[in-house]
């Protein structure tokens, strides 16, 4: 228990430059709390007590901002960025440094039993407000954008952004992790694009009016 929460400290130093000391991140961290609680809430659940996990959960959701159902899989050196409105589904499973910010959902899609949630692989970041529904995957080192809505599994060493998701390459893979602000617009590089030979159309068009305009004078 202890080394697991060493662990949990040294994730936050190492993702976070505003934590300057344990003492903060012990009293100030919600997502490091909801995190070491979803640990205790989640061997409760394995053991067939699902009322006490809920419970428990339910008391983290209340302390944090972050409701996590304790029959979700997390891996090691995960990391919740400040965390407020996070949903993470029963049948989530969450693989090892994974990176996730405020207002992600990992979700359901339809009222099914079994495997109904995403899977995140290792290395993953996920945005603000990114929602990830289904029984998906979500690759190695993949990255997605904020306010992106995924409803298809998406490959390894991936970026995708968008609504609904669209794998737009791994152009930004020398990005630090924490630089996923800096992930490409498909949508604003298409308007670009268009607006671009729009452009290239109208001073052909002029051009074209010009010689016409010559050519006709007497």
């Amino acid at each position: 228990m202890f080394s697991n929460i060493r662990e949990q400290i040294n994730t936050v130093f190492k993702r976070d430059p505003a934590a300057r000391s344990v003492l903060e991140i012990l009293l100030c961290y919600p997502g490091f709390h909801a995190v070491l609680i979803h640990r205790v809430a989640h061997g409760v659940y394995r053991r067939g007590w699902f009322t006490l996990a809920r419970v428990i959960s339910q008391f983290s959701r209340t302390m944090t901002g972050i409701e996590i159902h304790p029959g979700a899989t997390i891996g090691r050196r995960f990391f919740i960025d400040h965390g407020m409105g996070i949903v993470i589904g029963e049948t989530a499973e969450i693989g090892d440094d994974v990176l996730m910010y405020q207002g992600v959902t990992l979700g359901g899609t339809g009222k099914q039993s079994g495997k109904r949630h995403p899977t995140i692989g290792n290395e993953v970041v996920i945005g603000t407000g990114a929602k990830i529904l289904g029984n998906i995957k979500i690759g190695d080192h993949v990255k997605v954008g904020a306010g992106s809505v995924i409803v298809r599994s998406v490959p390894d060493h991936s970026t995708v952004v968008g609504v609904p998701g669209r794998v737009v390459g791994d152009a930004n893979a020398d990005l630090d992790t924490l630089e996923h602000g800096k992930l490409p617009d498909p949508q604003q590089q298409a308007m670009d694009d268009l607006s671009k030979r729009i452009a290239e159309l109208e001073s052909m068009v002029r051009t074209l009016a010009n010689d016409k305009a010559i050519s006709t004078k007497p």
